[in-house]
């Protein structure tokens, strides 16, 4: 990481200074582990205590929590208050990994570009990618190596494609998106149709698979090809790791699919929801905007109402709660049930 001083986190930041201004750190850690070279965030008031302890050199620190003028003096760090820490330092963290990473230009060779694929002159394409017939490139667009971009797919402006990013043909990738790699996008949606001895035959899938504007998908997700129509997934949505969007699935804007999320087929799932690590959604369903389901939890039918869902089938997260503590005391509660019973 880059070196900064106090008084420049405070610039770039528009934060206020309280401390050493000339502190400098080139790395970041969390509070409890942090030694002087790092900085490192405060956004709970659980974790102000830290401030008296952290070896941290400089804390970034919501101004919600700050500490009262009177005890800025005893603590360890110098402190810069910002409106929101967590915020502040992914904020910080783009600027560097701007300079780490920065954007490539030009193509390198060995490559295949098909006749008549324009290449804008701020574009970079990786060496052993191929872009296909009729393909459409955005300006500033990022094709990293070993990448395959199928006949007639569009790539929007400043979209980010990782090594070995697979888009299938037709499919369409918005701007500023971010793909990384193994992510596939277009294959083929899981339909098959037995014929009249049972024998399970494909059902062409000839949609495609449209991803909106601002969207990023985690290494080696999956997002299928409609059998008719378009998979979508639309803008802002966040997709983590090891994601599986069937056919004809719709994703709306803003929402979270942590790892090992599955949808099944034509269902669709509302704006700003978020989808902790392993839910599994069954096919032809609705999920209503804003509403929030726990690791691992089942959707077996439709959700009609915003709030936050756990178990299988996801049921009311309270209600949830209430019920595994009532599982876990299933056993002692089976046995003065069956003393009872002998007692009759």
């Amino acid at each position: 990481m880059i070196q900064f001083t106090a008084q420049q986190i405070a610039g770039i930041l528009g934060g206020t200074l309280s401390g050493d201004p000339a502190r400098a750190v080139s790395d970041v850690a969390p509070i409890e582990s942090a030694e002087p070279h790092q900085l490192s965030y405060v956004t709970d008031e659980k974790y102000l205590p830290l401030l008296r302890t952290t070896r941290a050199g400089v804390v970034l620190v919501s101004q919600s929590l700050a500490p009262q003028p009177a005890d800025m003096p005893d603590l360890c760090p110098t402190l810069v208050l910002v409106e929101n820490a967590r915020g502040a330092m992914a904020q910080l963290l783009t600027a560097v990994a701007e300079v780490l990473n920065p954007r490539k230009r030009g193509v390198e060779q060995p490559c295949y570009i098909s006749e008549g694929v324009e290449v804008p002159e701020d574009a970079y394409i990786g060496a052993f990618a191929y872009i296909g017939r009729g393909v459409r490139l955005g300006r500033g667009v990022q094709i990293y190596p070993q990448s395959y971009i199928g006949d007639y797919a569009v790539i929007g402006d400043n979209t980010l494609i990782y090594p070995g990013v697979r888009v299938y043909h037709h499919c369409q990738v918005g701007r500023d998106c971010i793909l990384h790699s193994g992510v596939v996008i277009g294959a083929d949606g899981f339909g098959f149709e037995p014929d009249a001895q049972g024998v399970n035959r494909k059902v062409p899938q000839i949609g495609a698979v449209i991803i909106e504007d601002d969207v990023e998908i985690g290494a080696n997700t999956t997002i299928d090809r409609a059998m008719m129509g378009n998979t979508v997934v639309r803008r802002n949505a966040k997709l983590d790791n090891l994601v599986q969007v069937a056919h004809n699935v719709q994703v709306g804007e803003s929402t979270f699919l942590c790892a090992q999320v599955g949808i099944a087929g034509s269902s669709t799932v509302g704006s700003h929801c978020v989808l902790a690590g392993q839910v599994g959604v069954a096919g032809h369903i609705s999920i209503a905007d804003n509403s929030v389901f726990g690791a691992q939890s089942g959707v077996a039918g439709s959700v009609r109402r915003a709030g936050s869902y756990m178990g299988y089938p996801a049921i009311d997260a309270a209600r949830w709660r209430r019920s595994v503590v009532g599982f876990k005391n299933l056993p002692e509660m089976m046995t003065q049930l069956n003393k009872l019973d002998k007692q009759q």
